[in-house]
Formats: C-alpha cells, sequence, structure tokens
C-alpha cells in the first residue's frame, strides 16, 4: 500500500492504477485488489481472461482492463460483460469483432515504438474508432528503465495519438515511466514493478519499499568432513569441517538454478551461503557459524531484487513472478 501511495503522489494529479498481472506479480492479486482498493485504486490490470473471474466480486466501483484484448474464443465468456471488465483492443482486428458483437466500454492500445501490442500510429486514424466508447487510449513505454532517445520518440507518438483518438482518458507510464516526469503521466498512470518492491530506475530507490521477504523451513542438519561433496553432480566440497542443513527450497518455488553459488540465507544477523547446485525441492545452506539451527526452524531467504538481478542474471520481474504456489503468502 505504502508504495501505491508513494506513486500516487509522483503522479502529478494522475489516476493510479494497479498491474495485477501474473497472480499480482506472483505474490496474490486477490490480497492486493483488497489492500490496493482500501488504498484508494480504482484501475486494475490483468493479461488474460482467465486471471479476471477469480477478482470479480472484489472490484466493487473499480474497474479491470484485460490486456490481452479479445480473441474469437473470448467472445462466448461471460465475464466479458460484467460491468466492471474492460478489453483492451489491440489490433483493428479486434475493434471490428468488439463493434460486430454490439461495442461497450473498452480500453484502446496504441503501439508508439514497442513493437508489441496495439494499433499502429497509420491506424490510430481510422474513422472505424470513431465508433468506440474508449475509456482508456494507453501506449507502452519499451526503456523507460533507461535514459535513451526511445522515450521521447514514444511520447511525441503518444502526445500525437492524443490529437487524434477520442478517449475519456490517457495513459502511458509505467513505473519506470513514472519517474520520468509530469509529461509521461496523462491522466492515469500504471505501475507494476515498483508496486511489488521492484526499483526500476535510481529515482525510486528511495520511495519504493520492499514488499517481499522469503522464509524457509530446515528439514535435516548434517556434519560434514573435509572432502565431502554436496548436492547433484557434486558441485561443492567442503574443504574443512562444516555443518549443512538442507532446506525445503528448490527452483520448482522460484528459487532458480542461477542462484548456485551466490544465493544465501540469513538467521539470527548471520549469513548462511547456499551450497552446490538447487534442486527442484531443495537447497544445502552452510550453517557453521550460526546460532544451532534444527529440524523445523526457519530461515529467511536474502531476496533483494536489485541485488539478487545483478548476482543472476535474472530481471527483478523473474524474481517475483516465478514464486511457486507451494509458498504460504502471509501479509504483515
Amino acid at each position: 500500500m505504502s508504495n501505491w501511495k508513494a506513486l500516487d503522489q509522483m503522479g502529478s494529479g494522475a489516476a493510479t492504477g494497479a498491474a495485477i498481472k501474473a497472480d499480482g506479480y506472483g505474490l496474490g492479486a486477490a490480497d492486493i485488489v483488497r489492500i490496493l482498493y482500501d488504498a484508494g485504486c480504482r484501475d486494475f490490470y490483468v493479461a488474460h481472461w482467465q486471471e479476471a473471474e477469480p477478482l470479480l466480486p472484489l472490484l466493487q466501483d473499480a474497474s479491470l482492463s484485460v490486456l490481452n484484448g479479445v480473441m474469437p474464443q473470448d467472445m462466448t465468456n461471460p465475464d466479458l460483460r460484467h460491468p466492471a471488465v474492460k478489453p483492451v483492443l489491440n489490433s483493428m482486428t479486434q475493434v471490428e469483432r468488439w463493434i460486430g458483437a454490439g461495442g461497450g466500454r473498452c480500453d484502446l492500445m496504441v503501439d508508439t515504438g514497442m513493437n508489441r501490442l496495439g494499433l499502429s500510429m497509420d491506424e490510430s486514424a481510422d474513422p472505424l474508432l470513431q465508433e468506440l466508447d474508449i475509456d482508456v487510449c494507453m501506449s507502452h513505454l519499451a526503456s523507460a528503465d533507461e535514459d535513451v532517445p526511445q522515450n521521447g520518440l514514444q511520447l511525441g507518438n503518444f502526445q500525437k495519438v492524443r490529437g487524434t483518438i477520442t478517449a475519456r482518458r490517457y495513459s502511458l507510464a509505467n513505473s519506470a515511466g513514472i519517474a520520468l516526469g509530469h509529461d509521461y503521466h496523462f491522466d492515469l498512470i500504471r505501475p507494476g514493478l515498483a508496486l511489488y518492491g521492484g526499483i526500476a530506475r535510481t529515482e525510486l530507490e528511495t520511495v519504493i519499499k520492499p514488499v517481499a521477504s522469503l522464509e524457509t523451513v530446515v528439514l535435516q542438519v548434517r556434519d560434514l568432513k573435509t572432502g565431502d561433496q554436496v548436492g547433484y553432480n557434486a558441485k561443492f566440497t567442503a574443504d574443512r569441517a562444516m555443518r549443512i542443513a538442507t532446506c525445503a527450497l528448490g527452483y520448482a518455488d522460484g528459487y532458480l538454478r542461477a542462484f548456485a553459488g551466490n544465493g544465501e540465507m540469513s538467521h539470527a544477523g548471520e549469513t548462511l551461503p547456499v551450497l552446490g547446485r538447487i534442486s527442484m525441492d531443495l537447497i544445502a545452506i552452510d550453517i557453521s557459524n550460526a546460532e544451532p539451527l534444527h529440524e523445523g526452524d526457519m530461515v529467511k531467504c536474502s531476496y533483494n531484487l536489485q541485488k539478487c538481478a545483478a548476482a543472476t542474471g535474472l530481471s527483478q520481474y523473474e524474481l517475483l513472478t516465478n514464486l511457486g504456489g507451494r509458498f504460504d503468502r502471509v501479509w504483515v
């Protein structure tokens, strides 16, 4: 909630929405809707129609936009006509499909230079668009986390779109785009990563707080002798007598093999290095210098998104969205 409020203050008076796709970036979309609705959020975004259904009872007077638009098979989905739901139309084919089915309130995506989803700049002048009831006309910034000319080019293109397409509101800025300043904010900002503790630009380092912290349980403790080897393919060999713990965490939980050799747990202020390969369900950690640990004790996972991204080569987005369903998600 504090991150949403901080971004809302940065938004130059624009409304502040929330991207909650991929189950709220892995943290639990339903809980996030409840929390952010109480904070004042009224514009939510998912990618797929499957993500919409469980959230509908929570929306009250908020709206939920489905970013991937409407395919032929979506037209029979009863959620399509839910009063809180809006498809984001991404092509002239989708525009024609929507109008042909009777139309209604929608959002519209225009591609201003990312070449991912959205109408082309040429299509933004198509007279058929005048038949749409567009709530939000939007585009998406490709490189807002960098200071590159593409940002200004996309902004200029979107300003042209704003002069061509009639909509109630206009939206361009994602998390990183919010930090680019007032010119990028328009009527609605759409943060995602920053809500969940990710730092998309240095300007956000003093604004955004961590959200997710991980813990795992110790399943077994054992003593090693010099020369003992640990894990698959014996990638770690003890160079001294050691005490290690096997913990219930692995790549099936989103703790990927990229953490081998640089992952860390902690307990009572002590750093506990991860040893050897990451298994599907298990890791080994060095607890030689820790306070005595026993089966059933919990250790914390060092999961600072920026530091872990730098150490593993994974993006901050991957670190969040890969978190598996076996974690209990406890909101504090």
